[in-house]
């Protein structure tokens, strides 16, 4: 299992399940300071077209780029079907953000073979390892 680090260095492709077009949601601006800092950012949200400029996806399986993280904005009661739905897209890490825990969802996921953070916020993962990918 690779770290958060080590996820976070590794990854260019982050699909954010549950990105909000709201600015005063963390849904949000987490992640438009990624897209900031150099990352890919594919919003997936049934309900929207676009978010902070990018085209938005229903569900991850709509995708049709590879992609190295989904990032997890929803209820952690959500987070095993959002975990089920990356396995199938074959996307190697999951990340649920701060104050989201699903220990079916980690269960699931390192059966899986895949790379699992939880309760965590990749803006503050990404300042506090000093990453930024090269636009």
């Amino acid at each position: 299992m690779r770290s958060a680090r080590q996820i976070l260095a590794d990854a260019r492709v982050i699909a954010v399940v549950g990105a909000s077009r709201d600015p005063a949601k963390p849904a949000h601006s987490v992640p438009l300071h990624m897209l900031r800092h150099g990352w890919h950012v594919i919003p997936v949200n049934p309900f929207v077209d676009e978010v902070f400029g990018q085209r938005a996806y229903r569900t991850l399986a709509d995708i049709r780029e590879p992609v190295d993280l989904v990032d997890i904005f929803r209820p952690a009661a959500d987070a095993v079907e959002i975990v089920r739905q990356a396995i199938a897209a074959k996307i190697p890490a999951v990340w649920l953000q701060s104050g989201i825990v699903s220990a079916e969802a980690r269960r699931i996921a390192t059966e899986a073979g895949l790379d699992y953070v939880e309760d965590r916020c990749l803006m503050v993962e990404r300042a506090a390892a000093g990453l930024t990918r090269q636009v």
